[in-house]
């Protein structure tokens, strides 16, 4: 599974998301949408920070701990 934040650069949330992929052992990579408008516009992405699982946006904006949790259980990412 590839599970990517996509975020801006001076995106604030970002340092918090990352955090807690990291405490569920989740493995992702940061895309800035500096650097992949690309990506921003394919998949319709406005706001900042995002969670993209195998190239589809799951979350726009910061989700809740439980809204992670849930992907991690549903998605096996964590595994």
């Amino acid at each position: 599974m590839n599970v990517q934040v996509v975020c801006t650069r001076s995106c604030s949330h970002r340092p918090n998301l990352e955090r807690e992929l990291q405490d569920l052992g989740v493995p992702y990579e940061v895309v800035f949408i500096e650097e992949a408008p690309e990506l921003a516009e394919r998949l319709g992405i406005r706001h900042s920070p995002n969670i993209v699982v195998d190239g589809r946006l799951m979350y726009s904006g910061q989700p809740t701990e439980s809204e992670l949790r849930r992907l991690v259980a549903e998605s096996g990412a964590g595994s």
